[in-house]
């Protein structure tokens, strides 16, 4: 099996962190490897709806990042990933503090992959679980100055 390459796994991080998106919610990818990533999100009054505790739009772009990146280790260099289905389930509301995201790919496919994740508040409490499949879009990679993968002899 391919061991991912540190000096990717670094330049991919800042450039997720530097996007406009994950930038405009305060959501950092803390980290990535085969089949698992870390999102954290600090709470602040943008992501609370009216009555005060995170807008559920936010806990499902959550689970939506990080089911994606949980599966983006897999694909071809040269492949892009969009999701194509989300469901998830709110289990506890939260109005401040750091939430952390964890996906973790269940099935990870040449066309379609499966991904599920849990959000959790500061205590370690779950507040949100989801689950997402995935479509590999061939011809629709990352610009990277490093390959994914170091080629490791056997």
């Amino acid at each position: 099996m391919p061991h991912p390459n540190p000096e990717y796994i670094h330049e991919l991080i800042a450039m997720v962190n530097k996007s406009p998106f994950p930038d405009h919610m305060d959501m950092r990818l803390k980290s990535i490897e085969l089949d698992k990533a870390i999102i954290e999100l600090k709470i602040g009054h943008y992501h609370l709806q009216a009555y005060g505790i995170v807008h559920g739009g936010v806990l499902a772009t959550l689970i939506d990042t990080v089911t994606f990146w949980s599966v983006f280790m897999r694909i071809p260099e040269d492949a892009g990933l969009v999701n194509i289905d989300l469901k998830l389930n709110y289990l506890k509301s939260v109005d401040k503090g750091l939430l952390t995201a964890e996906g973790r790919a269940i099935r990870s496919g040449n066309s379609i992959s499966y991904a599920d994740s849990k959000v959790r508040d500061e205590n370690g409490e779950l507040v949100a679980h989801g689950t997402s499949t995935l479509m590999t879009l061939p011809g629709k990679g990352l610009a990277m100055n490093n390959s994914k993968f170091l080629n490791v002899p056997r």
